[in-house]
């Protein structure tokens, strides 16, 4: 019997939404990139990245799982900066 697959790579979630440095202020589209056991856990964790990251207030919009590695940057780099286990924020205008 076989416990979990040791081989397969652990699944890379992308959450999209957006920030406000200031309360009130413009706000800024982000991608948040990260490994994380379930969705809950996954926000939590992108919550706190945010506000690490001097955000005031986040709004996020949806949560889905990455199909492998993107093509282009930055989000390439953000994927495998989530492969290692780091919390990637991508910001867009």
């Amino acid at each position: 019997m076989e416990s979990g697959n040791d081989n397969e790579e652990p699944s890379v979630m992308i959450i999209v939404g957006r920030a406000w440095l200031v309360k009130g202020g413009e706000s800024t589209r982000v991608h948040v990139l990260l490994v994380a056991p379930d969705d809950d856990s996954a926000v939590r964790a992108a919550l706190e990245a945010l506000a690490r990251e001097g955000y005031v207030e986040a709004e996020l919009d949806q949560i889905g799982e990455m199909e492998g590695m993107p093509d282009e940057e930055p989000h390439a780099s953000a994927y495998q900066g989530a492969m290692e286990g780091e919390i990637a924020i991508v910001t867009l205008d």
